[in-house]
Formats: C-alpha cells, sequence, structure tokens
C-alpha cells in the first residue's frame, strides 16, 4: 500500500519520555521509546520472542527491555541481552521489527516502509518566527482520515455546524444570505491542491474578534492525510494588530474508520494562555465531531458519482481526485 510508504503523526513529542508508549498507525500496533541519546524510535509492539508487547515493558540503559522474559534490544532493533542465558550472544536474526521514526512539528512521525522518498507534511508557518505555536488534541474519531480532510476543506458547513462562530445565517443589514459561497479557485499541486480566493462570513473567526467580519482563506492540501488553512480577517474587527493564523490539520489514520487527529496553531498571539487558544479551536471540533462520525459511509468514496457535488464542493472534489490519482485505499470506498 501506498499509505506505508508516507510518514503518518503517531504521538506528541512530549508524550515519548522515560517509559515505552503504546501507538496505533494503518492497523497496526506501535510501540514508541527514546533511546539513551534522546532519538525517538518507532516498533511493531510485538517481542520477537513470544510475541509479548514491548510497550509494557521498560527502557533499561538505553534498551528497550520486554515486560515478559527481559530481553533487551538496542536502538538499531538487534537484541543484546538475554537474562536467562547471560552469556548468550544473540544472532543478528533476533531483532525487533523497527520502522522509520523522525520528528517534526512537536510530534513523533512514522514510517512503516522505509526505503521510499516519501517527504513530510509541510507546514511553512511552523518557521515563521512571529507566529507562535502550539497543539490542541489529540482527538479519537470514528471516521476515516480523509471524511477529516475533506471537513477542514470545506465552507458551506460553518453556518449550519459553527453558527454563531465561524459561520452564520444571515448578515446584519445586507440582504444576502451569509452561508452563501463566492466562487473560489483551485489548483492542483504536488502534494495535492491550494483553494486560493475563499471568503466567509463569520461572527468570531478566532479568539480576538470584535466584530462579524468576511474573512479570507487559503486551503492547501500537503499531503493525503494533512492539510493547511490560513485566514486574514478584516484588521479593523479584530483585537491585534496585524492579527493572521495558520493552522494544520495532521491525520493519523488508525483503521480504515478511525482516526487520531492533531491541530497544530500558529497564530499571532504572544499573550493568551496556552489553555484559552486551545479552548477556542477544541470547541469548532466539537461542533464537528458528530457530524463526522455520523456520515456514512466512513469511508470517503472517491467515485464522484457515489455522492452529490455542487460548484461549493470544488475543493473536496479535487482532493477526492487527487487521492484516486494516488492509488491510496486506506479509508476510501
Amino acid at each position: 500500500m501506498i499509505e506505508e510508504t508516507l510518514w503518518h503523526p503517531v504521538a506528541l513529542s512530549a508524550d515519548v519520555v522515560e517509559q515505552p508508549l503504546a501507538a496505533r498507525l494503518l492497523e497496526r500496533d506501535v510501540v514508541l521509546w527514546r533511546d539513551a541519546a534522546g532519538r525517538a524510535h518507532a516498533w511493531a509492539d510485538q517481542c520477537p520472542h513470544r510475541g509479548a508487547r514491548l510497550s509494557l515493558g521498560r527502557v533499561q540503559d538505553g534498551r528497550l527491555e520486554c515486560p515478559y522474559h527481559g530481553w533487551q534490544f538496542e536502538a538499531s532493533g538487534h537484541c543484546v541481552h538475554v537474562p536467562a542465558l547471560p552469556s548468550f550472544e544473540p544472532p543478528v536474526s533476533s531483532c525487533a521489527h523497527t520502522y522509520a521514526a523522525c520528528e517534526a512539528y512537536g510530534l513523533v512521525w512514522v514510517q512503516i516502509v522505509q526505503g521510499e522518498a516519501a517527504a513530510l507534511p509541510a507546514f511553512a508557518a511552523e518557521d515563521d518566527a512571529r507566529l507562535r505555536k502550539l497543539h490542541c488534541g489529540p482527538y479519537v474519531v470514528a471516521t476515516s482520515a480523509p471524511r477529516l480532510v475533506e471537513n477542514f476543506l470545506d465552507m458551506a458547513h460553518f453556518g449550519f455546524v459553527h453558527e454563531g462562530w465561524l459561520g452564520m445565517r444571515s448578515v446584519p443589514g445586507d440582504a444576502r444570505h451569509a452561508t452563501a459561497i463566492d466562487d473560489y479557485q483551485v489548483q492542483p499541486t504536488p502534494t495535492g491542491l491550494l483553494a486560493t480566493g475563499c471568503k466567509a462570513w463569520q461572527p468570531q473567526s478566532n479568539l480576538h474578534s470584535t466584530a462579524p467580519a468576511q474573512v479570507e482563506y487559503t486551503y492547501e492540501v500537503t499531503g493525503p492525510y494533512s492539510a493547511v488553512l490560513t485566514k486574514v480577517p478584516d484588521a479593523a474587527t479584530v483585537a491585534i494588530a496585524g492579527y493572521r493564523e495558520s493552522i494544520a490539520l495532521f491525520v493519523c489514520p488508525l483503521t480504515p474508520e478511525s482516526s487520531c487527529v492533531w491541530f497544530r496553531l500558529a497564530v499571532a498571539d504572544l499573550e493568551s494562555p496556552d489553555d484559552k487558544l486551545r479552548a477556542f479551536q477544541h470547541t469548532i471540533f466539537m461542533q464537528d465531531q458528530p457530524v463526522l462520525e455520523s456520515q456514512r459511509p466512513r469511508r470517503l468514496p472517491l467515485d464522484l458519482r457515489a455522492e452529490l457535488h455542487t460548484a461549493a464542493d470544488k475543493a473536496s472534489s479535487a482532493y477526492r481526485r487527487h487521492l484516486k490519482t494516488l492509488g491510496i485505499t486506506f479509508g476510501v470506498c
């Protein structure tokens, strides 16, 4: 599967500390741990000796120790100590099943099939020193990873799912419907698509909104299961001068119909407490989650004839075509 060659987020870096941590990816059990140098590792959560979960073990002298018989594995995955046979030198074949692991955006990323040239999803705002970065999540959601990405790209639900927050049904003093979606542009990119010229009327587009405003969005699909939005509200409707924000959606496909999702926030707010910033994003996603989990099928249909589409859905239609071109099979139907 092409999904096995991609990099996927599996845990916050801050959660991978002294003891091994169990995770899940593409229907596989994974164990995360750090060696003596602090490097993160990701392996199959199964001891090659008798199949016990390595995540139930411990890290001892920079080695991962199995909880069942105490076998110790060094960072390469090779077993270097069998307590029942202290003088025994395990052969090279006595090795845990290892995956590639790296850290970026405050997350540990895992690649099941190593040696492929897949790149991490980009998040340009990460390098902008003017923006403050923090996470919101994780959230475990009973829907597929592509359904989550498509929802992230969708503006037409704002006035209904997020009424009073990111959307409204009517604009005071304006006869037009606030739920109308103006035409916007979508162009293909090597990683997915770029949607520009997206506009939405919002009563509270961010934590510091002081008045309803039309907000301009840019959306970019940066990987099959990741996307970034950037929004800039009217300067007169926000309390912080020069306010802008960029939000990355990073999804870990647990099973074809369940996912774990993190939001990486990059905001021009250096003063508000973390909890206050997270609370706004949390409120928005709690409005999304029950609707997402109600969708059937949970897997995203790639045949455009399976569900109805309009011009307002051009970003999601382009996303489905991109997944089909890539040959994505996990979380789609």
